[in-house]
């Protein structure tokens, strides 16, 4: 072992890999990252007609042009550059007494390309101070690890540049609320006892370590008790996972790990987990504490320990789970209220006077017919079960309970930022700077290409000049702050343009096929000669139509999903940070429209361009417009809501996510299984280690997926809640088992994602913030128009003669002359054909009768300018108490604004105290020098000065804990 490289004949003397499986084979050493590679080796002949063993560097050099093959002519710089990589790493090769030329085939050369940056990028993390442990490579091809550690000097010099704030020796008081709130906060400690999950706790709860950035100048400062657990596993791995970014290799001008990965130089590189999380072993760690009380369905009832998630997932993670336990909480008051709502429903209902006159068989009302030719006259009081079941959820609480989850909206995403604020506290994120990110690996490429384009270079000049361009091509890229222009941007701008508009129509034109199959469907089993058929048209089609809307959506979801991912790598972002945002915002776009389409048709589409008996809208020349219901539209709402929302979270949220990462795990085994060949390794051990555990686990892509589903949901409970108070419960009820769900999928079935540290989520909060002011809207309209909730109050307050709903129904349908009816169109063979002279149909007309026959009547008139009146108000009012909710509620809580100043005092008073210190120990050693030797002043000067001053040993080691006068 060489600087703890091993090669492949050392490696069957040394001792196996140390059983726990997080070490180095030294035992003492922690693996702080993994990188794992397949490989080849090579298997290639001698080249045909060389007759002497004498090495060639010629042909070797020629076999390394990129993709393999031999070019003749002259070489390009590009390929220069690995002809001479190529030559240089073949006569590097030790222990080789003659090497001889081989003619590489194209897969021979293309490994030994991977394999030469391999070598160098790890030469380079060497350079960089990390410390690396490789397997030997015992087989013709295979899969092998390359495990980093990271020393003190290493971490505590990254630390520094990171500004990484870490504990320090100041220790202070938090100042508790007093009153009645500390009365009410320790009762209900007391209550919620049995919920809080067994995990260790911080001893006094009372007092907080002062955290400053690290600063190995002030490291005294630090409480500092064990080097190798000062920082913890999360916090190493985030460290070298930024030396990896920005370690570069030559070749290919790779600038990090993310573009040798992006080149499958290297198939994977992560953390590894703290252990198994279930099995014999008493040995406890992180993750089987977790797992025991966090990422089980048994404990689905306690709360979740976030502490110790962001301790081992990191800052961003941790946000995300907090985020999704206070949602959860939040959907109990609501599904309370919305229960009440739906019980006040089921209580009135035998009250509702309008369902009872259109139940009552004595009003004989008698209908148009729903269909041409086919459809008979009908009685309104068929549809009496419609009419009662729509009562459930169209009633007067329906309007309290949509203000109500308008301001459960707000006090949600104001509670939420002052949970955030307090997060942000106790982990130290308070003053937290954006840092720099690195490029991503696709828009230095594109960079690259530009700057060869720009340089202008090419293969006619001799070799020499070209191989100097190269450098310099590199060199500029490297060091000049180029970057891509709209210019480069634009044919990505207009594809990503064009094709979000096609998908809006794609996701239309499903919702119009819904539509058309609706009405052929309806139009075919009018035909039916069976009776219960015909009576039970409209519930099969509603049915039918919304589980082909359902299956449409779910498969749209995973289309769009993919085509948003596309669309935003082609227009190049720079850092990951931007790529997640436009990811984000182009994949909520396309799935927001696709979830809600069919929604948004029913509500406020659906029935309003049917025409009139006479008149009707006819589509393809014989099929009518549908009509709504003869209890109105909310119902069908109501249905098409539930069956979208509960699909969604029961399809996509989670057999979805349980069956596909196992699918995945189970393909990824079965692919590495028939590409590996059965050999014998010796230097393998008996027990997999961790890193071949978590290697086999679904790599981490992000949180994406997980925060689109709940803000999706979030949709689903506030925009039309005014047609389903439920959808709080269902969603209520699926969170629950969701928490659990997420909490095992990152514990047991993902590998271990890199800690990033975030003081917010991000963009979603602006996504939740725009739906909440959304719902404020569609409610009202849902409220206005959908409803009946509007014609309702005027007939009782300005129609109605006695003050009550009696006569509604009657006032609700208007009357027509079926003499009138276009030819063709009269039913045949009608029960009715000798006794209906008129038939009525839902609408405000005048009547045949009247002068005006047919035309709006004023009623008509009324009843809209009061439902947009209803919109302006309601509108208005809601937006008022949000806005008044806001101005109530302070971002920041009181007493966390108290301790982030009172923290910025203690840390004044503790860096002056400790210069204080400082500065009265070099006076008193001045003083004691003055006594002890009076005569000699530059002497003494020169001591004072040296003992001033913090220098440090060739090793890194302070030889002293002094330092210059700090300014705080």
């Amino acid at each position: 072992i060489i600087n703890n490289y091993m090669d492949g004949t050392q490696g069957a003397a040394r001792d196996k890999a140390s059983p726990s499986g997080l070490l180095f084979r030294d035992s003492r050493r922690k693996v702080d990252y993994v990188l794992a590679y397949h490989y080849r080796r090579r298997l290639a002949q001698p080249s045909p007609g060389v007759a002497s063993p004498e090495p060639r560097h010629g042909s070797p050099s020629l076999a390394l042009v990129s993709n393999g093959s031999t070019g003749k002519g002259r070489a390009g710089p590009w390929q220069q550059q690995q002809q001479d990589d190529g030559q240089r790493g073949l006569q590097e090769c030790p222990g080789l007494p003659g090497l001889q030329a081989m003619e590489l085939s194209p897969l021979d050369a293309l490994e030994e390309e991977k394999r030469l940056q391999r070598e160098e990028y790890e030469r380079n993390l060497l350079e960089a101070g990390l410390e690396i442990e490789k397997d030997p490579e015992n087989k013709s091809q295979g899969l092998s690890f390359v495990r980093i550690h990271a020393p003190w000097q290493v971490l505590s010099r990254e630390a520094e540049l990171l500004k990484i704030k870490m504990p320090t020796k100041k220790m202070y008081e938090i100042k508790e609320e007093g009153g009645i709130l500390k009365t009410l906060n320790e009762i209900w400690c007391k209550l919620t006892e049995p919920l809080q999950p067994q995990v260790p706790q911080q001893e006094n709860t009372k007092m907080k370590n002062l955290s400053y950035p690290f600063s190995r100048e002030k490291i005294h400062l630090y409480n500092i008790k064990d080097k190798d657990t000062f920082f913890d596993s999360a916090t190493r791995s985030r460290i070298v996972r930024e030396i990896l970014k920005r370690t570069s290799t030559k070749a290919r001008n790779s600038m990090g790990i993310g573009t040798l990965i992006a080149n499958n130089v290297y198939d994977a590189a992560y953390p590894l987990h703290d252990g198994e999380y279930e099995g014999q072993s008493d040995d406890m760690n992180e993750r089987k504490l977790l797992y025991q009380e966090w990422a089980r369905y048994g404990v689905f009832y306690k709360f979740q320990p976030i502490d110790l998630i962001r301790k081992y997932f990191g800052e961003k993670i941790g946000l995300y789970f907090a985020w999704l336990g206070l949602y959860t909480e939040f959907l109990i008051p609501s599904s309370v209220v919305g229960i009440i709502v739906f019980l006040y429903g089921c209580i009135t209902i035998e009250s509702d006077i309008p369902s009872k006159e259109m139940c009552d068989q004595r009003n004989a009302f008698t209908m148009c017919p729903l269909c041409d030719k086919f459809c008979d006259y009908w009685n309104l009081s068929s549809a009496c079960a419609t009419a009662r079941a729509s009562h459930l959820f169209d009633n007067p609480a329906t309007v309290f309970f949509s203000i109500f989850m308008a301001l459960w909206a707000t006090m949600f995403l104001e509670q939420w930022k002052r949970l955030q604020m307090r997060l942000s506290y106790f982990w130290d994120l308070t003053g937290l700077e954006e840092e720099e990110e690195h490029p991503r690996p696709e828009y230095e490429t594109k960079l690259l290409q530009k700057k060869l384009k720009n340089k202008n270079i090419t293969t006619e000049n001799s070799n020499e000049f070209c191989h100097a361009c190269y450098f310099v091509c590199v060199f500029c890229l490297q060091n000049e702050k180029e970057k891509l222009t709209w210019s480069d941007r634009m044919p990505g701008y207009a594809a990503n343009f064009g094709l979000i508009l096609f998908m809006m129509m794609l996701t239309f034109s499903a919702v119009f096929g819904v539509i058309v199959y609706r009405i052929t469907t309806a139009a075919a089993l009018s035909f039916s000669t069976n009776e219960t058929t015909r009576s039970n048209v409209r519930v099969t089609v509603t049915a039918t139509a919304v589980i082909i809307n359902l299956v449409v959506v779910l498969i749209l979801d995973e289309i769009y999903g993919a085509v948003a991912k596309w669309l935003t790598e082609i227009e190049i972002p720079k850092t990951e940070k931007t790529f997640e945002e436009r990811l984000i915002l182009k994949a909520f776009l396309l799935k927001f429209v696709n979830s809600y389409a069919s929604i948004f048709y029913v509500a406020f589409f659906k029935g309003r361009f049917v025409g009139r008996p006479g008149r009707y809208v006819y589509m393809f020349e014989g099929y009518r417009m549908e009509e709504c219901a003869p209890g109105g539209c909310l119902m069908e709402l109501c249905i098409q809501l539930s069956i979208i929302m509960l699909g969604k979270q029961l399809i996509q949220n989670n057999l979805f996510e349980i069956g596909i990462p196992k699918l995945k795990k189970l393909l990824r085994k079965l692919k590495d299984e028939r590409t590996e060949p059965k050999e014998m390794d010796t230097n393998q051990s008996k027990d997999p280690q961790q890193w071949d555990l978590d290697y086999i686990l679904e790599p981490f892509t992000g949180l994406t997926p997980e925060y689109m589903e709940m803000i999706i949901q979030f949709g689903f409970v506030t925009l039309f809640v005014a047609s389903f108070p439920l959808a709080p419960l269902f969603a209520l009820l699926n969170n629950v088992i969701e928490v659990r769900l997420d909490a095992k999928k990152f514990v047991t079935e993902l590998r271990r994602p890199d800690t990033v540290r975030a003081k917010d989520i991000g963009i979603w909060y602006n996504i939740l913030s725009g739906i909440g002011k959304l719902s404020v809207i569609i409610n009202a309209f849902v409220i206005a128009v959908t409803s009946d909730f509007i014609p309702r109050l005027m007939y009782q307050y300005a129609y109605s003669q006695n003050g009550t709903m009696h006569g509604f129904i009657n006032h609700t349908l208007s009357y027509f002359n079926v003499s009138q009816l276009k030819a063709g169109t009269q039913p045949e063979n009608s029960l009715f054909a000798q006794e209906v002279s008129f038939c009525r149909f839902k609408d405000y007309r005048e009547p045949p009768w009247s002068p005006h026959q047919y035309e709006f009547s004023k009623q008509y008139w009324a009843v809209l300018s009061a439902r947009l009146a209803f919109v302006i108000l309601f509108q208005n009012l809601v937006m008022f108490l949000s806005v008044l909710v806001d101005w109530m509620i302070p971002d920041i809580p009181k007493d966390i604004s108290e301790q982030i100043k009172k923290e910025k005092t203690v840390l004044v008073d503790f860096f002056l105290k400790e210069e204080h210190k400082k500065l009265k120990l070099i006076e008193s050693f001045i003083a004691h020098d003055k006594r002890k030797h009076r005569s000699g002043t530059k002497s003494k000067r020169t001591r004072a000065a040296s003992f001033s001053q913090c220098h440090r040993s060739p090793k890194g080691s302070f030889t002293s804990f002094s330092s210059q006068h700090t300014v705080v």
